[in-house]
């Protein structure tokens, strides 16, 4: 991410063909530091050095691991500035690796956990297969779609859900802050998995009652019931959001349009608007991309959606497109301090292609 411009952002960095063959090099080696990353998180290398540094020695003996095949690792790591070596050989955990704990708040282990998975890791190393086809390659590899596939296998889905848990929770506050939810009414998180947003929403808003809806089996590994601030302010509810919505002034949705192709979103966003109060909102809180050639993390998600998904990270004009056709307005866009926006709607006349007829 950042605002470099398209120039300071060339591969060969202006300097001509050959520094930009050895800067094509460098790149096509950068897979090797996710899958050093992936294996220190696994061991639980973080952890172990939380009291202060330790020698190879020390830690494998703490990780079960091989010490020179962890002295190794650890190097790479270092030059990313996560870990350090001392002149002893010791390593020591730096500020920038201090998320990778799984024991400190906004630990993001198991979002890395996820991203580097191989129900992602695969399908992105035959990406040329989407570029033939148009398609996910999933299917070809796993045999069947992604969320059927997490259905089947209980430990897959526990990476899904714990990672996109831990991913949100450093974007749940920031966001809840961004967007002036009502004082008072229902906020119903559509998708909301373990009611991270949810939660940041209800605690910033002491007049709203909230409604967490997803898969039942999503549901039974929420977590809003930890805040003892939120109690009688909440409720859940199980059902295939592609059918039925639970009713509310506020519906939230949030990492969920990315992931499924235009006509299912239509579907979704159509039960939607038929489950809004009078005067009520849709929120689609998903990165936007922009029109130009800076780097954003929803071009890299957009890429992994395309391999392992249906679905697609989206513009402006593409969010425009879609809730027209769900028959629903879109009012504004509102930026926050994350990756993603809120994309804000409201019911469109009922002479919309998607309006109360519709769906």
């Amino acid at each position: 991410m950042g605002d470099k411009s398209a120039g300071e952002r060339r591969v060969d960095g202006g300097r001509g063909p050959d520094a930009g063959g050895a800067a094509l090099i460098e790149a096509a080696l950068g897979f090797v530091f996710p899958a050093a990353l992936r294996a220190a998180a696994l061991v639980g290398v973080a952890d172990h050095l939380a009291e202060g540094p330790r020698t190879p020695a020390e830690l494998a003996a703490a990780t079960e691991t091989d010490a020179a095949a962890l002295t190794r690792v650890l190097r790479l790591l270092a030059t990313r500035g996560l870990f350090s070596e001392d002149e002893q050989g010791r390593f020591r955990l730096e500020a920038a690796g201090e998320a990778l704990r799984s024991d400190v708040p906004g630990s993001v282990r198991g979002g890395v956990l996820m991203l580097t998975d191989r129900t992602f890791w695969l399908p992105a190393g035959r990406m040329d297969h989407c570029l033939r086809t148009g398609g996910s390659v999933f299917e070809d590899i796993f045999a069947q779609p992604f969320f059927d596939h997490f259905a089947q296998d209980a430990e897959t889905a526990a990476v899904f859900h714990d990672g996109m848990a831990a991913m949100s929770s450093v974007e749940n506050g920031p966001i809840a802050d961004a967007y002036d939810f009502p004082e008072t009414g229902t906020v119903v998180d559509v998708g909301g998995g373990q009611g991270g947003l949810l939660a940041a929403v209800l605690r910033a808003r002491p007049g709203l009652t909230g409604v967490l809806y997803d898969r039942a089996h999503v549901v039974a590994g929420h977590r809003l019931g930890e805040d003892a601030a939120l109690a009688g302010r909440w409720s859940t509810a199980e059902g295939d959001f592609f059918s039925d919505v639970p009713k509310g002034d506020v519906l939230v949705l949030k990492r969920i349009l990315h992931d499924w192709d235009d006509e299912q979103c239509v579907r979704l966003l159509r039960a939607c608007r038929r489950a809004l109060a009078p005067g009520g909102r849709v929120l689609v809180v998903d990165a936007v991309i922009a029109p130009d050639n800076r780097p954003h993390q929803a071009k890299d998600l957009d890429l992994l959606m395309m391999a392992s998904l249906v679905g697609r990270e989206r513009t402006h004009d593409d969010f425009h497109a879609l809730l027209a056709e769900a028959g629903l307005s879109l009012t504004r866009v509102v930026p926050t301090p994350t990756v993603l926006s809120v994309v804000e709607a409201e019911a469109a006349d009922d002479g919309s292609p998607g309006g109360a007829l519709g769906g």
